[in-house]
């Protein structure tokens, strides 16, 4: 269920510099819930700090069902850790401004990287790939894939994205793919994928 609300006579700010701002928030938290950031260690942080957002109530989910691994990754002490980073001003206004999950959130829907990155390995042709959620106008966020391909073998975006359609149906697809000789890796090999979304978001006040 919803956490926070903006209401409409929040909205009514046109010409006020002071709160014209709150139109980027996501309002303040309802009476049915507790909310706070928190640090790495779930502990509070200040405000105008980032973290993750926290909540209790009984809006909110008491787990996943038939996973209690997945719960206790989210819970702390009976908080609920949603995964999303952001602060609060002083007026306790959250505002989002980037997603510790690897999930993109497009159009109001959810869509897992890896689920879509499984779709673009099953071309013969990519050697690796990275799928991420990129600025989009319309949509909040958009899926592009960045591809690495097999030595020697070619592929075009159209085909992947075509692929990916047919495995996965059109709103996960990737709606963009971009080929890159080679992917960031660390020194272990692993792709180093927030290296390669913040490339997309470069510039901007938030990364969702």
């Amino acid at each position: 269920m919803y956490m926070t609300i903006l209401p409409s006579a929040d909205h009514l700010v046109i010409g006020d510099p002071a709160h014209e701002k709150r139109l980027w928030s996501c309002g303040r938290p309802t009476d049915a819930v507790e909310l706070r950031l928190v640090d790495d260690d779930a502990n509070p942080v200040a405000t105008g700090e980032t973290g993750e957002v926290a909540v209790r109530g009984d809006l909110v989910m008491a787990g996943y069902v038939n996973d209690p691994e997945a719960t206790a990754a989210v819970s702390r002490d009976g908080w609920h850790l949603t995964g999303d980073i952001g602060y609060q001003d002083a007026d306790d206004y959250l505002f989002l401004v980037d997603r510790k999950k690897d999930m993109i959130i497009s159009g109001g829907f959810n869509i897992y990287s890896t689920e879509v990155e499984k779709a673009v390995l099953g071309h013969p042709a990519v050697q690796d790939c990275a799928v991420v959620g990129v600025p989009d106008e319309k949509w909040g966020e958009a899926v592009k894939a960045v591809v690495e391909l097999k030595p020697g073998r070619r592929a075009d975006a159209e085909e992947i994205i075509a692929l990916c359609k047919q495995r996965i149906g059109s709103v996960k697809a990737p709606k963009s793919v971009e080929f890159w000789d080679e992917l960031p890796r660390s020194n272990i090999g692993k792709v180093l994928k927030r290296k390669i979304r913040d490339r997309f978001w470069e510039g901007r006040a938030r990364a969702i």
